[in-house]
């Protein structure tokens, strides 16, 4: 399976009849999906003047992403996306507000780790419903295939420009601008993608067999997990090490700047290796691009100037890309029948799970030892799940089930 996409099956996919409102929607949606964590993460900082404190507030919100996207996403896959699209966004946008009068009133950490939890569980599943919604408008070819490495590039850009942006709006007058402007951005988007006429119209798909497990019922599908979680434990240690590292020389807004450097290479070289993935086989590449991923972050321990480490973040950021979209593409795979909405939540589940506890732990390791420790903690977490996903590579089996059906743009 070599899953390669070419600009014209990109072209195919996002003009098909139909498309172009949630897909914009979506983008408007996804935009801010992890921005809402670190603006979360950078604003208790600036309050509570601690980044352990921050870090665990805003692992709090992660561990609620990673909950709540397996449960919408098997109820979107039995329901439908639309209704708890809209159940969801009204629930996340009164838990943003709870917490920001929590912040604001100064509420023990306790509080404030609770609240950014239920953000995250209410935090509306764009992702997954939208990865999903392909496999209703395209048939299986290279048309879906280019829709699916789309999915995955444009939530990288977002991954790594979210986060930037919460980096420069914490330097707004007031700190809690940057997650009010990402609750505002995700809930829009997150309403206009429901109510959309395709959208509207996608019924529940034929699904396969009943292990409790669900979509993570397939050996594959647990090893294309673990890859997932190795990329998110990657990503949180640097997430949280290179803001400490601009705040430490005395330039913090360059946090936010020095995280968007990472989209530089990282879409770039993304389009490219979707058009010619490597190693071909999909078994093999998972470990691959995770461990080679890991092995380019370890050298940015070493730098002692902001430039220096900006760099170096620019060789090692072309490998994220490249990973989302062999899991995003693994899905179809690995992943039962009729279960496409819940499988790609089991993917946001293992990222975010992996950055909650990367980032929890950068957090303490910056404070206390220092930057380095965290990038050296980064790598060595990234190769040891890189080697065991290799172990597991004999898992990935494609799943011989029913397709969903398609459905007919209004």
């Amino acid at each position: 399976m070599s899953n390669s996409a070419s600009i014209a099956d990109f072209r195919a996919a996002l003009t098909t009849p139909g498309a172009r409102t949630p897909v914009l929607a979506s983008l408007l949606a996804r935009m801010p999906i992890a921005m809402v964590g670190l603006a979360l993460l950078l604003y208790v900082q600036r309050e509570t003047d601690s980044f352990a404190v921050a870090g665990f507030v805003s692992a709090g919100t992660l561990v609620g992403v990673a909950i709540g996207a397996v449960g919408q996403g098997r109820i979107m896959d039995r329901t439908g996306p639309t209704r708890p699209l809209l159940v969801a966004s009204g629930l996340f946008v009164a838990t943003v507000v709870a917490e920001i009068v929590a912040i604001e009133t100064r509420q023990h950490a306790v509080a404030l780790v609770g609240l950014g939890w239920l953000i995250g569980l209410t935090q509306p599943m764009i992702s997954s419903a939208s990865r999903a919604l392909w496999t209703h408008l395209l048939p299986p070819g290279p048309a879906r295939q280019a829709a699916i490495a789309y999915e995955a590039i444009s939530l990288e850009v977002f991954f790594i420009l979210g986060p930037a942006l919460a980096g420069i709006l914490v330097a707004a007058p007031w700190a809690g601008t940057a997650l009010v402007a990402s609750a505002v951005c995700m809930t829009v988007g997150a309403v206009g993608f429901a109510l959309s006429a395709v959208v509207r119209a996608v019924r529940p798909a034929p699904r396969g067999g009943g292990s409790l497990l669900g979509a993570l019922g397939t050996p594959g599908m647990r090893t294309v997990a673990l890859a997932a979680l190795g990329f998110g434990v990657t990503v949180g240690f640097v997430e949280v090490a290179i803001p400490a590292a601009a705040t430490n020389a005395g330039y913090a807004p360059l946090g936010g700047m020095m995280l968007a450097a990472w989209s530089l290479t990282s879409v770039v070289f993304g389009v490219f290796y979707a058009a010619r993935p490597w190693p071909r086989q999909t078994n093999l590449r998972l470990p691959f691009l995770l461990g080679v991923f890991a092995l380019f972050v370890a050298p940015m321990a070493i730098p002692s100037s902001l430039l220096g480490l900006a760099l170096l973040s620019l060789v090692a950021g072309m490998w994220i890309t490249p990973q989302s979209t062999t899991h995003s593409m693994s899905i179809d795979v690995v992943a039962p029948g009729g279960t496409a909405t819940e499988a790609f939540g089991w993917i946001v589940t293992s990222v975010t799970l992996g950055l909650a506890g990367g980032q929890s732990t950068s957090g303490y390791l910056v404070e206390h030892v220092g930057v380095w420790a965290s990038f050296l903690s980064s790598s060595v977490a990234g190769l040891a799940i890189a080697v065991a996903v290799w172990l597991r590579r004999h898992t990935i089996v494609e799943q011989r089930l029913p397709a969903p059906s398609l459905v007919t743009a209004a």
